[in-house]
This record gives C-alpha cells, structure tokens and sequence, in this order.
C-alpha cells in the first residue's frame, strides 16, 4: 500500500504563519546549489515568517532567509502534517 500523496504547491502561495516540508527544487543546478547553500533542501522544514509583496521570509531552525517571487515559485513545498490530519479524519469518520 503506497502513502496517500500530500497536494505540493509553489513556497510562493504558503500563507504566513504556516509550516511546510519541501517536496522538490524546480530549476537548474546552480539554482539548486544556491538554495541548499542557504540550507534550503528536499526533505527540509521551512516556516513561513512574513510575506511582502512576492517575496517571502521563511525560517529554518533559527536562520531566516529573504527570498524573492521567483526563487519561492520554484521550490515546490507541502502543508506539514497534511497527509496526517487527513487520514486522521478518515479513520474519526
């Protein structure tokens, strides 16, 4: 039995406030080689601080990073703890 899939969007529609998980970096390798130098990587834990215009700042442990529009459309992320709300409430119903 495979995991039910959580829904992935781009980090540049997260509302503040949330916490999400990236699922995948859209882009070249030196895109991919800059955002994993700012500790930014599949697998990792980002929490959405403010939202300005197009660009964000997201924290990761206690480092906080500014990123434009167009960096945040290209990282792919997942609300955390999606999948588990939900298959919490199949097995409440």
């Amino acid at each position: 039995m495979t995991a039910p899939s959580r829904p992935t969007f781009p980090l540049s529609l997260a509302e503040e406030g949330a916490t999400v998980r990236v699922i995948a970096i859209r882009g070249g390798s030196a895109f991919v080689l800059r955002v994993a130098e700012l500790g930014i990587n599949v697998g990792c834990e980002l929490a959405v601080r403010q939202r300005e215009g197009g660009g964000l700042v997201v924290a990761r442990g206690a480092a906080r990073f500014a990123l434009g529009a167009g960096m945040a459309q290209r990282i792919l992320v997942a609300a955390e703890g999606a999948a588990d709300e939900s298959s919490q409430r199949s097995k409440q119903s």
